[in-house]
């Protein structure tokens, strides 16, 4: 399941440093989060670390892009990030 960002957002940019896949970037009023690019961090750090370092809380799962574990390797593979 890739991550999303909701309106509690304070455009900090703290998220987008921490993205291992460049999932992340800047929208017109909050970062955003591409769920074709994000695999929550799956094959490089134990949990998402865009969720760990808001410090809005503003991170969570997108229910709209629900995926398993193997269809998560399966992408950090083919991304090859």
């Amino acid at each position: 399941m890739a991550m999303t960002i909701s309106q509690n957002c304070v455009f900090c940019g703290a998220c987008e440093l921490e993205c291992p896949n460049t999932a992340i970037s800047p929208g017109a009023d909050t970062f955003e989060i591409d769920p074709a690019r994000c695999t929550e961090c799956i094959g490089v750090h134990s949990e998402p670390q865009c969720r760990l370092v808001c410090p809005a809380e503003a991170i969570g799962p997108d229910l709209d892009n629900v995926e398993t574990y193997e269809s998560l390797t399966a992408k950090r593979a083919a991304l090859g990030v």
